[in-house]
């Protein structure tokens, strides 16, 4: 959240908001002395008149199993035969695996291809934050140094999906991903994107898979935990912070509706 300010419509004034965005609050993803440091800035942050509000839940996966059997085990039995039943899709799919900086990423055509599937995931969506550029997206695919994974679908031959994950640390790291509608729905290409990550991860011999900030209940289905953040945000108006402080009770929400899977899978 960076800071930026609007227009409060009287003439010469500004309404400001500063702001410090998802602070990790006790995260499972992180050490005791990195969370200790993300504490002292939230309290410090405090302390400067900042209001600590929830942020999103970020969804992860604890890659500790061998097989998408054991995975799936895990699971309630209507999420596993419901998980089965998309991952049948599978069979008329390709799917293709080119790392960030590889010679083939210098196909501008492809480059452009990956990019307008990322606009139509972009367009649909109901969380929309600022839409990446062309530029963005081929300068991240040729750079070998990202360490990027980039997970291609297609059906019959034509590119129907994209899924760049990056690897950091011993965690496979999903960052962005890209549809051809109506096909990705009719190919299950969510739950089927999700379980090929997890077993990719897994072969890999990665520790974990970071899932993301979006479709929270989505990811609660196919098996996600929840780690929760925080942001931080002032106004140099009274009037703001004031509305700010009222409404921060707010976004507890998110916590509450995932509460039950922030720690530990549906086993049934």
């Amino acid at each position: 959240m960076n800071p930026q300010g609007t227009s409060s419509g009287q003439s010469g004034s500004r309404w400001w908001l500063d702001g410090c965005a998802d602070l990790p609050a006790a995260s499972p993803l992180l050490d005791a002395t990195a969370n200790a440091y993300a504490s002292r800035l939230a309290e410090a942050l405090r302390a400067a008149g900042f209001v600590l509000i929830e942020g999103q839940a970020l969804a992860w996966v604890p890659v500790d199993f061998g097989s998408t059997d054991e995975f799936l085990s895990r699971l309630s039995s209507g999420r596993r035969k419901d998980i089965r039943r998309k991952l049948r899709s599978r069979a008329a799919l390709t799917v293709d695996m080119l790392p960030t900086g590889d010679s083939r990423w210098h196909d501008r055509g492809l480059r452009e291809a990956v990019y307008s599937l990322y606009r139509n995931v972009y367009a649909q969506s109901e969380t929309q934050f600022d839409r990446l550029s062309q530029a963005f997206f081929d300068a991240v695919l040729q750079d070998s140094a990202v360490d990027g994974r980039v997970f291609l679908y297609r059906h019959d031959g034509r590119l129907i999906a994209f899924n760049l994950c990056v690897v950091s640390r011993g965690a496979l790291v999903d960052k962005w991903i890209g549809f051809q509608y109506p096909d990705a729905r009719e190919h299950n290409l969510y739950c089927v994107s999700w379980m090929h990550n997890l077993e990719y991860a897994a072969a890999s011999g990665l520790s974990t898979f970071v899932a993301g900030w979006t479709d929270p209940q989505i990811k609660a289905q196919l098996g996600a935990r929840f780690t929760f953040t925080r942001h931080a945000v002032h106004s140099r108006h009274a009037l703001l912070r004031a509305v700010i402080a009222r409404a921060a009770g707010r976004f507890e929400a998110g916590r509450q509706r995932l509460g039950d899977h922030a720690g530990a899978t549906d086993r049934a």
